[in-house]
């Protein structure tokens, strides 16, 4: 008797156990909202390579010793500013006796000259003497020209690069001495695929160029915009990208050639319908989102993405702003499920997200 007693309290309680387990489970609410229809702003990044708008090697012209060294390397220099002086004896000697040379040769033309007026040479004569003459000038003017190759002159304003050679180095004719940049202005070269170039094609109106921004390696922002400025003729057949090139101004000469960063470039979209990331799921490389119908039952529904920003999707196809879609708890439900669930403002899902856009 005492055994029957105990199995119907058992019954009673394990049957209890159940209902109020159905209970709970049937009081579970989930979050749901909606897409939300707006104009807003992608930005793509692009890996990019920094180019000083000038940038050169400085070789010897001459051979020869390296007498002086007037910079540093680093040094900020000025258009026509002495950097290296070679040594100028050879040269000095060359051009002294050029000019006797020539001063010969003047001397013997003008003498031919008085000598072919009186008639007492031939027409021929002069003109070899006359030949003598500007072949001598010329060697003169050669020589005053090596011998100013043996003072190189910055060509324009810019750093100077580090140094190749050193003080009383024997230089060989086009010896590397060092490198000269100017970087008043920067170039930014980088790979674009050709769907995003046609897009940038699409949008540019009358050439005027796209402004784009530059993320340096630090990850800050560089203070001053730029604008692509230039698009390479061909595509890479291996890659599928083609290349471009932003300038930027650098007055602070904070950006360096050789540098590296990445290209940030906005694009504007115009009634975009943006979705948490978080409500969507994957299913063979397709994504889904579960839709509430009217008659609280989860659906599931394939869309596809046109946009991806962070912690937001762009969706191109499969939903409206009207549809109601599952915010969390994705894996708890099934297809065909009914729920309970508690309808969020779109706009407060937004606002709780960190959206990359404007």
């Amino acid at each position: 008797m005492l055994m029957l007693v105990g199995l119907i309290t058992l019954l009673c309680h394990a049957g209890c156990e159940t209902e109020h387990g159905e209970h709970k489970k049937e009081e579970v609410k989930f979050q749901v909202t909606s897409p939300v229809k707006k104009d807003t702003v992608i930005t793509r990044d692009y890996v990019c390579q920094i180019h000083a708008i000038q940038h050169i090697e400085l070789r010897a012209f001459e051979r020869g010793y390296l007498k002086k060294i007037f910079v540093d390397e680093g040094q900020l220099v000025k258009k026509g500013q002495l950097m290296f002086q070679i040594l100028p004896i050879i040269y000095h000697a060359e051009l002294k006796k050029a000019q006797a040379e020539a001063k010969a040769a003047e001397i013997e033309y003008l003498n031919t000259k008085s000598l072919a007026d009186d008639n007492v040479v031939s027409p021929n004569e002069l003109a070899l003497a006359k030949a003598r003459f500007e072949k001598a000038k010329a060697e003169q003017k050669l020589a005053r020209a090596h011998l100013m190759f043996t003072k190189i002159r910055s060509p324009f304003d810019g750093l100077m690069g580090r140094f190749q050679v050193r003080l009383g180095s024997l230089l060989e004719e086009g010896e590397l001495l060092t490198t000269l940049s100017d970087n008043s202005k920067i170039w930014a070269y980088f790979n674009v695929p050709e769907a995003e170039y046609l897009d940038y094609k699409t949008r540019t109106k009358n050439d005027k160029p796209i402004q784009v921004k530059l993320q340096m390696a630090n990850h800050e922002i560089f203070e001053y915009p730029g604008v692509v400025t230039t698009i390479e003729a061909d595509f890479n057949s291996e890659t599928g990208n083609i290349a471009f090139r932003a300038t930027f101004p650098n007055p602070k000469e904070l950006l360096r050639h050789g540098e590296t960063g990445n290209i940030l470039m906005s694009k504007p979209i115009k009634n975009a319908l943006l979705i948490p990331q978080k409500a969507t799921f994957e299913i063979l490389d397709k994504k889904y989102v579960f839709v509430i119908d009217e008659n609280n039952v989860v659906r599931s529904r394939q869309i596809i993405v046109g946009e991806e920003m962070p912690h937001l999707y762009v969706v191109k196809e499969g939903l409206t702003e009207n549809d109601k879609i599952l915010l969390e708890g994705l894996r708890k439900v099934r297809d065909k499920d009914e729920i309970i669930y508690e309808f969020l403002d779109p706009n407060s899902v937004m606002s709780h997200l960190e959206l990359y856009s404007e």
